[in-house]
């Protein structure tokens, strides 16, 4: 996830902060914290991370460079952010001369980690989440909607995981069978494990895409002239995971073991490849939450994404001319770059920069969220939205979903915001198909830039 900036600290989140569990980290290592040099990996990976608020840091350039020390930034404040870390990596924030304060642990959270590090059997999701859809749930409700509308949803299997889970990608159109030369779009979900929300995003495209087709005049226009991409589920491996124990773990990354130490996982949106490790928006530590892997595009679900991608690009031309990868949480609509503060150079024109800025603002306006560059947060490299710019051309975004704050569920929302926080979107995405045909409409250069505009 990439959080937002904001002018102050929320009534939410100052409510919240008072219920703090705990004293600052220092308080913490008195009760057994261990220091950050002696934390062994197999230590490190039975123990669950948690949410700290950190007082401090109030610069893209500090937030960067709290990110060395192996935590996620989960929300950015004017000066404060909230972390996800380890004791340890907590213990490291604090050296750097920051406080800290634990957060409440959201409903369902584990108290200690699974025992087993190989695949688990999965368990369901805690009581007030139900609604949330496992693995196995979300592929029956899209094998249902797939033989419930044959004539515009198709599904193919793009991939697997790393413990052999289907990567799917469902195909939307009129003549759905048919590769017709028509504006492509894509949809995201799902790269960091407890990032539940995404599914239903994805679900909910599917329904509402196929349910009011020939009902709903923009939606039917839609599929009549765009051919709609949607990979609902990028991580199953970690998402299973992080409730195979009927409670939360507050996992992140994939399943993918990592060779030489106990650790499992690699962060996917720091694994692709482009700018991948470039710019020290990612960690080389496989301990870490930001863990970036071996190589660029070393997980397999990271693989399976890019050879479909690369298999939309026909005659030397990519057919996919917009996209979001949706993630929670924060409430953004963020655009490339992440991995330098520039907003043009090497990559980046002018006009193309004006036509990000100007969709990216024009969808937040639809559903109250803040737009901005990814890199006004602090730096990232090895990120989807970076590689689908970088390599492909492709107008893409990163939609950081409900909540605001820690303090209305952070990762996990109760199941009741579903309906309302997937339908929020919805404008947006319409939107963004509508332009897909030629984005530089958005900034009035279509004669410019688009054949036949």
């Amino acid at each position: 996830m990439r959080p937002r900036i904001r002018g102050g600290r929320t009534t939410v989140l100052a409510a919240l902060l008072s219920l703090a569990l705990a004293a600052p980290i220092a308080a913490a290592q008195a009760q057994g914290a261990p220091s950050p040099g002696s934390t062994a990996g197999a230590a490190r990976h039975a123990e669950l991370p948690h949410q700290y608020e950190v007082t401090g840091p109030a610069t893209r350039a500090e937030r960067t460079a709290l990110l060395a020390t192996g935590v996620s930034i989960d929300e950015v404040h004017t000066r404060a952010v909230v972390i996800t870390a380890t004791r340890a990596q907590a213990a490291k924030v604090h050296e750097l001369g920051y406080t800290l304060r634990k957060l409440p642990d959201p409903p369902g959270f584990a108290t200690t980690a699974p025992k087993a590090p190989h695949k688990p059997r999965v368990k369901d999701f805690p009581a007030g989440y139900a609604n949330y859809h496992t693995y196995d749930e979300a592929t029956k409700e899209i094998d249902a909607l797939v033989a419930k509308y044959p004539e515009i949803l198709s599904k193919q299997v793009i991939g697997t995981s790393h413990e052999g889970r289907n990567i799917l990608a469902l195909k939307l159109s009129k003549n759905v069978t048919k590769d017709e030369q028509e504006p492509e779009v894509l949809f995201t979900a799902h790269q960091h494990a407890r990032e539940h929300l995404t599914v239903e995003m994805s679900l909910y495209l599917l329904g509402e895409f196929t349910s009011k087709y020939g009902s709903d005049s923009r939606v039917t226009k839609m599929l009549d002239s765009r051919e709609i991409w949607i990979i609902p589920d990028l991580n199953p491996d970690g998402g299973e995971y992080d409730i195979a124990s009927g409670e939360f773990q507050s996992w992140r990354k994939n399943r993918q073991p990592n060779a030489g130490t106990s650790e499992a996982g690699t962060d996917l949106n720091r694994n692709w490849d482009f700018k991948w490790g470039c710019c020290n928006g990612s960690s080389d530590d496989p301990g870490d939450e930001t863990y970036r892997g071996p190589s660029a595009a070393s997980a397999p679900e990271v693989q399976a994404v890019t050879k479909f991608v690369h298999s939309r690009a026909v005659g030397g031309t990519q057919q996919i001319k917009t996209a979001i990868d949706f993630h929670t949480y924060s409430e953004l609509v963020l655009w490339p770059f992440g991995f330098t503060h520039d907003a043009t150079g090497e990559g980046m024109t002018q006009d193309e920069h004006d036509v990000f800025a100007t969709l990216g603002k024009n969808m937040a306006d639809t559903n109250g969220y803040t737009p901005e560059q990814s890199s006004d947060l602090y730096i990232t490299d090895g990120a989807i939205d970076d590689w689908l710019w970088g390599d492909q051309k492709i107008f893409a975004y990163t939609f950081e979903m409900y909540p605001s704050a820690a303090g209305d569920g952070g990762f996990y929302p109760r199941d009741s915001v579903i309906p309302k926080e997937t339908s929020r979107n919805r404008e947006a995405v319409l939107q963004l198909l509508e332009i897909a045909d030629c984005p530089y409409r958005a900034i009035g250069k279509e004669g410019q830039y688009c054949k036949g505009s």
